[in-house]
């Protein structure tokens, strides 16, 4: 695979973009604002100004410096180019934790090949100031403090495992099953963490992460940043991951093929 530019240029661009979504979501961080429901009806999806704005202060810069390259965002949609690389856009991944005021929501970014494989992904938390970065063979976690290079923990059971997912009444029932097995094995459970726990799967303090019912701009950011951190990335009937809509990562084989007994009953195509 030949980027489409020199690795360290990918990745400062990325960095520059997680820089100006948080110049346009900052003002509205903790400062009470209202959400609307894109979704309508009895369902319920917020959006609020501040993804809105977001999403078009990373679309600017990349109309100018990738102007042939694909966009696909939450709240804007595809953009075609013609380059076939795609930057997938999540500008809040956790507008829920967001609204709350609660600092485990992310910016995700991301950048895929001609193929849909998620090659550089950033997954930012300014409010904590961690930024973990995933491209080819490397993830680290930038802070104000330095560099860091990120690396899986070295669990190798279930049974010892801290695991997370963000919320398991989204499930059918079907996973809501394979997902209480998996929990009842586990040492430690967390929920509420959104992207934010792929970012600490890949630091080392937690070992498992399950979801469901994802879009492609949810997780492409995401399955750089564990690769690249040594660890695995697939989706529930034990493939590769590339956009959702099942995801799994975890630490180490020996824990993945741990949890997949499980959720291979309930994996959809």
């Amino acid at each position: 695979m030949t980027l489409p530019a020199s690795q360290s240029d990918l990745v400062d661009l990325a960095c520059r973009l997680a820089d100006v979504a948080w110049q346009a979501i900052s003002p509205h961080f903790r400062a009470g604002i209202d959400a609307e429901n894109k979704a309508g009806g009895a369902a319920y999806d917020p959006v609020t100004v501040a993804d809105r704005a977001g999403e078009e202060a990373i679309r600017a810069i990349l109309s100018v410096e990738r102007p042939d390259d694909s966009i696909d965002g939450e709240e804007f949609g595809r953009h075609e180019g013609s380059s076939g690389w795609t930057w997938l856009l999540d500008p809040i991944d956790g507008t829920r934790a967001f609204l709350a005021g609660l600092p485990v929501w992310t910016t995700l970014i991301a950048l895929a090949d001609p193929d849909g494989n998620p090659v550089i992904g950033i997954i930012d938390q300014p409010v904590l100031g961690e930024r973990y970065i995933g491209a080819p063979g490397e993830a680290w976690l930038e802070t104000p403090k330095g560099r860091t290079a990120l690396r899986v923990s070295s669990c190798n059971d279930l049974r010892q495992a801290i695991i997370a997912t963000t919320d398991p009444f989204i499930m059918n029932p079907a996973e809501q099953g394979a997902w209480t097995h998996i929990r009842h094995t586990a040492r430690i459970c967390r929920y509420g963490l959104d992207a934010y726990a792929y970012g600490r799967l890949a630091a080392g303090s937690i070992d498992l992460v399950c979801e469901t019912g994802l879009q492609p701009h949810d997780v492409a950011a995401l399955i750089p940043v564990v690769r690249g951190a040594g660890g695995i990335a697939r989706d529930w009937r034990g493939r590769e991951a590339k956009q959702g809509p099942q995801i799994v990562c975890a630490s180490s084989e020996a824990v993945f093929e741990q949890a997949f007994i499980s959720l291979r009953r309930s994996a959809g195509d």
